[in-house]
């Protein structure tokens, strides 16, 4: 069975086509015909390495959000052959990630598809949609109050945006110049210019700090002065840095949280009530996977990159 996948760590060229044996669905799980497959920067994370040996044997295959059609369906899993379907996947785990034509993953990590979102706009949603989703729950925040979002142009920040606005909450957020209009019509209620300075534009307009901090830039010490005493910020990547003043630092892991089947279907949810838009912004073959990985490393992409898996 084709995948994509590396022998060693390092840049999008270890990327390659590999051969695997196709993997078979065991009890409460399914096996999904994998129609696309979203690229994240946790896939170059774990292509570089900096997450170590990502199981105990080579191939090893990124992917964290794919959407599909179920092929096979183990004992006692909730699902038919056919169901068009979108997944949240660990590649840490024995079966690898996303990038293939077949997958195997628990049956709770799996939900419809929004209706009316076709295979490449589903496979945005899983990983980044639940991220943003356990970003608002561990800030915990009140309709008024107000969030600050950085690296609002992207993905996952973008999720945040909308589902903050979704719940009442007034909305800072960072932009470039050429990505304001974008921040803005994703429902940011001021957007003040991205930067390493970022937090000092937001408590000018914010000069008590705000309620909580979205750190999508992976901002970590440098966004923490926005906050206002009290408050709370989410960091990606582990930041295990102390800002003082009673703040609470979230630090949101979406591998835990990969069978939360109800979370997952609340995005669908709000997928199919407007609430959050889907972006993508190119499509390429699953064999130009190296190419997906350079453009993305090259930075500017709005919206996600996708691999396209035919038969």
């Amino acid at each position: 069975m084709r995948a994509i996948g590396f022998i060693e760590f390092g840049g999008p060229d270890t990327l390659h086509v590999v051969d695997v044996p196709e993997p078979h669905a065991g009890p409460g799980e399914v096996r999904i015909r994998v129609h696309a497959a979203a690229v994240n920067p946790s896939d170059i994370a774990l292509r570089a390495g900096h997450f170590g040996p990502p199981r105990d044997q080579a191939p090893y295959i990124p992917g964290m959000d794919a959407a599909g059609e179920i092929s096979e369906v183990g004992e006692g899993a909730p699902w038919q052959v056919g169901d068009n379907v979108m997944a949240i996947v660990v590649p840490t785990g024995p079966n690898g990630g996303a990038y293939a034509d077949q997958i195997v993953v628990p049956a709770e990590s799996v939900v419809r598809m929004p209706e009316g979102a076709d295979f490449f706009a589903a496979s945005t949603l899983p990983m980044n949609g639940l991220t943003a989703k356990l970003t608002l729950d561990h800030l915990d925040l009140s309709p008024g109050q107000t969030i600050a979002v950085t690296g609002a142009a992207g993905v996952y920040g973008g999720y945040v945006v909308q589902l903050a606005k979704a719940a009442g909450l007034r909305v800072l957020a960072d932009a470039s110049a050429a990505d304001e209009h974008m921040v803005r019509d994703l429902g940011a209620d001021v957007v003040v210019r991205r930067g390493d300075d970022v937090a000092d534009r937001i408590r000018e307009l914010c000069p008590e700090g705000v309620d909580g901090v979205a750190d999508g830039a992976l901002l970590n010490e440098r966004i923490a002065p926005a906050v206002r005493d009290g408050g709370g910020m989410v960091v990606l990547r582990g930041w295990d840095g102390d800002p003082g003043r009673g703040i609470t630092v979230h630090k949101v892991l979406v591998v835990l949280s990969v069978k939360d089947t109800a979370s997952l279907d609340w995005l669908r949810q709000q997928a199919e009530a407007r609430a959050v838009t889907p972006r993508v912004a190119r499509v390429l073959p699953a064999e130009q996977a190296a190419e997906a990985h350079r453009l993305l490393e090259a930075g500017g992409i709005r919206g996600r990159l996708v691999l396209g898996f035919s038969s």
